[in-house]
């Protein structure tokens, strides 16, 4: 299927001519968003789009909108008759334009061509206030990524400043944080029962603001916590670093408390999340009727980078319940697993190998990591109880069901599709739940069964990898476990690719100049790493983002759970030189090691990482990832 066998109407309209040719005279959503529009489940204003669509509502997007001109874009369409959506896309805008040392990124991925420049700085908050200065009755409702990990007092890496909720900037009258399928139609649901939009205060997994005197809304089956205030927050580090446990705890509970935060003279509320969706919820929103398509708009322009990435791949679950401190994930779409069902996957699958360009190759069956498919609590009550917002760090708790069996049977499914060739794994795999010494949940057959199947017939000649760091102290800050499980994984790896006469190559990736990472700790990273064959070419500076542990301890200095303080490298000549020990065998690089750890007196770490050695498993570096 492509572009040849569709008509305009098969995609949700953008322009008012689009709109005109499905008979509409009036619009109920209209909906900003700073990617171009792709119409497939993987880009969130699609599957918003659908799900409006889907609800007997007239929909149109109106993508990466111009905000520098006479703002036509945001007039064209009128005033919808419910509300208008904000959203800056599948990126945070900062992290989309800028790298880990602030400078300006080349290209924008989920532009056509990959041409930057088409969404401004903090697009949420731009688009939202252009839309309150043009319609200041007609509400707005902000969404997405940028939105949901700025719900509350952050810490923004780009300005150096901690800022207030995004409501505050934006003048947006809701948000909707995580995943928003289940908050969305419950507000689509009340308004169109006749409810007005400023009664909506008890929805589930939203936000808003309110003055300070205004009473909050009551809702008996929730208990209130009352964080520390913005003001309190800009005053004393400390306290801000206090205020993150009991955010990051309350968005990974399955029950829990709404969040109180007064900014100046107001009061942010944070409703409390919905509960994972179900198998009947998430595949409802898989098996939406996407074209699977960029619009046809955009032709003429060039390929959407992002796109032809996931093209002709499958997402099965969401969430993550990892609580890596460095990373996002659970922050929006929790730590609980929303697994589809094997038909929505494999009708999914279908789908994609009967697309005209489909050359046989699934490049990717996964999820925001590849195989915690299907798992969850043993006993759902101990589940109901829990505050961690890990489930395997320091261990693997002894709660959840690990299984890999539902994943092989999957895999196996997909391959046996007759127009099917292969079917990758090209999501990064959690390695250390392949480790029965430390996933001690699992039978020993099972993981050695899911990885042989994995390394075997899933591996496009690389398997994707996080170890991350080296040193036990700064895994533990990551919430991260110990190296020596890289090494029996390796072990394992290397004993596959004998036993089955393969030549797949093991591709770890590291981050420096994390919280707690002094410049030794990445001596002996280069060191060790060496030692064990590898030229790291999947290497990250670390960058905060805004609703993680490590940008709590960035910013404030203290863990958010000990309030001890955490040594973290923060001037750009310590960041430089932390990222410079990841590129040893660059010649420009190895005098200024032999000074370095001259100077530490390490000479052992020395030895080690300038003497001569077996050839590295592999020979290139291709370029720093970027989280």
């Amino acid at each position: 299927m492509d572009k040849g066998t569709h008509k305009i109407t098969d995609w949700l309209p953008t322009t008012k001519k689009e709109v005109e040719l499905r008979g509409w005279d009036e619009l109920d959503v209209i909906l900003f968003s700073g990617d171009a529009y792709v119409d497939h489940p993987a880009f969130g204003s699609a599957v918003v789009g659908r799900i409006i669509e889907n609800m007997g509502l007239r929909i149109a997007i109106v993508p990466q909108p111009n905000w520098k001109d006479d703002l036509r874009d945001f007039k064209k369409l009128g005033i919808p008759k419910l509300f208008f959506g904000v959203t800056a896309g599948c990126m945070d805008p900062m992290i989309n334009h800028y790298t880990a040392n602030k400078r300006l990124r080349s290209e924008d991925a989920y532009t056509p061509g990959g041409q930057k420049g088409f969404r401004p700085d903090y697009a949420t908050t731009v688009y939202s206030n252009i839309l309150k200065d043009l319609f200041p009755d007609t509400p707005v409702v902000i969404g997405g990524i940028e939105a949901s990990l700025r719900r509350v007092t952050h810490y923004d890496y780009w300005s150096d400043e901690l800022k207030p909720s995004i409501l505050e900037d934006s003048k947006a009258d809701l948000l909707i944080y995580g995943m928003g399928e289940q908050p969305l139609r419950e507000v689509i649901t009340l308004m169109e029962k006749g409810l007005p939009f400023d009664t909506l205060k008890t929805i589930k997994q939203t936000a808003f603001l309110q003055p300070k005197s205004t009473t909050v809304p009551k809702n008996k089956n929730w208990i209130d916590l009352n964080l520390s205030s913005h003001e309190a927050c800009l005053g004393n580090k400390k306290v801000f670093a206090a205020n993150f446990k009991h955010i990051e705890q309350e968005s990974n509970k399955l029950n829990a408390d709404r969040l109180i935060q007064e900014i100046g003279n107001k009061k942010l509320i944070i409703n409390p999340p919905f509960q994972t969706m179900t198998e009947k919820e998430i595949d409802a929103s898989f098996d939406l009727p996407y074209t699977r398509l960029p619009h046809p708009k955009y032709r003429k322009r060039g390929a959407i980078p992002a796109f032809e990435m996931i093209k002709f791949s499958i997402n099965m679950h969401r969430g993550c319940f990892g609580g890596c401190s460095f990373c996002t994930i659970s922050a929006h779409q929790g730590k609980f697993i929303a697994s589809r069902s094997q038909q929505s996957i494999l009708k999914e699958v279908d789908q994609v190998a009967n697309m005209t360009d489909f050359k046989g190759y699934i490049s990717d069956l996964g999820g925001p990591s590849a195989n915690m498919y299907q798992m969850k609590g043993k006993v759902q009550s101990i589940c109901d109880k829990c505050v961690s917002p890990s489930c395997i760090s320091p261990t693997i708790c002894h709660n959840l069901d690990t299984s890999h069996k539902p994943l092989t049977e999957i895999y196996k499914a997909a391959s046996d599709h007759p127009k099917v060739k292969k079917a990758f794994v090209g999501s990064g795999i959690r390695y250390d739940m392949l480790v029965p010494e430390f996933n001690k949940n699992a039978e020993k057959k099972d993981l050695q069964e899911y990885t042989e199947q994995v390394v075997k017939n899933h591996v496009s000649g690389r398997l994707k990898v996080a170890p991350e760091h080296t040193s036990d102290e700064v895994l533990k800050i990551m919430r991260k476990p110990s190296f020596k499980n890289f090494h029996l994984f390796k072990k394992s790896f290397d004993s596959i690719n004998k036993k089955f006469n393969l030549n797949q190559k093991l591709i770890p990736y590291f981050i420096s100049s994390h919280p707690a990472c002094k410049l030794e700790d990445m001596a002996n990273l280069a060191a060790e790493t060496k030692d064990m064959g590898f030229q790291l070419e999947q290497v990250n500076d670390f960058t905060p983002t805004p609703m993680t542990v490590a940008t709590i301890i960035y910013y404030s200095g203290y863990h958010p759970y000990t309030l001890k303080p955490v040594f973290t490298p923060k001037s750009k000549r310590e960041k430089q030189d932390q990222n410079r020990f990841f590129f040893w065998y660059k010649k420009e690089n190895q005098n200024w090691i032999k000074n370095v750890l001259t100077n530490a007196n390490r000479i052992d770490i020395l030895n080690k990482l300038l003497s001569k050695t077996k050839k590295p498993s592999f020979p290139t570096n291709k370029g720093q990832r970027h989280r």
